[in-house]
């Protein structure tokens, strides 16, 4: 195929020489109609009208030509813009598809981070049950030792009642005891003076 430099060049060549062969025709014609001459006017109008004919056929021949080329042109447009539509369509393609994938991997994320959050949840869940239940124990537990410090406190105080209490009683037993030695001793002294009395 012909570059565009060598295409102008013929055009320009055949647009002159279409119009040297109508300025040629032209000054024929002038000449015989100057001239007077029926036979040079006559062979001046053929030799124009072939000239013209000649001239013509160049114009049309550029304008075929012209049209070709410019046929020429668009079909090799035309091939770029596909070729480019074809590369735009793969660069498309491959950016939705490395889309499809981050979306798909995102998804997965998101997924698995909503698994986390439920896991996480539902511990948090049966740790605040513990605490609850520990809450509860350490309740019970605090009054179940208060219960059992008043117990303690209410069996100290029976314990020195009774430890007062036994001193008492030990006391009376003395007292007892003393007033029983005291009695013995009467009646042992009793017993000598009147020997006839024995103890049973």
């Amino acid at each position: 195929m012909s570059s565009p430099k060598a295409r102008r060049r013929q055009r320009s060549t055949r647009v002159v020489t279409a119009a040297a062969l109508l300025i040629t025709s032209t000054v024929v014609v002038l000449g015989a109609v100057l001239s007077g001459s029926s036979t040079f006017v006559s062979i001046a109008a053929v030799l124009a009208v072939a000239l013209g004919a000649a001239a013509t056929r160049i114009t049309y021949t550029e304008l075929v030509q012209s049209r070709r080329d410019a046929a020429a042109d668009r079909a090799l447009q035309a091939q770029s813009y596909r070729a480019l539509a074809e590369t735009r369509s793969a660069e498309h393609r491959e950016f939705a598809t490395v889309m499809e994938s981050r979306v798909g991997t995102a998804e997965k994320v998101a997924a698995q981070l909503e698994v986390a959050v439920v896991a996480s949840q539902s511990r948090a869940a049966e740790a605040l049950r513990k605490v609850n239940g520990e809450a509860r124990r350490a309740d019970l537990a605090e009054a179940e030792g208060a219960r059992l410090t008043l117990a303690l406190e209410d069996s100290e105080e029976r314990a020195a009642e009774a430890i007062v209490r036994v001193a008492e009683l030990e006391q009376e037993n003395e007292g007892l005891e003393s007033e029983n030695g005291a009695l013995r001793a009467e009646l042992d002294s009793h017993t000598s003076w009147h020997p006839e009395v024995r103890p049973a």
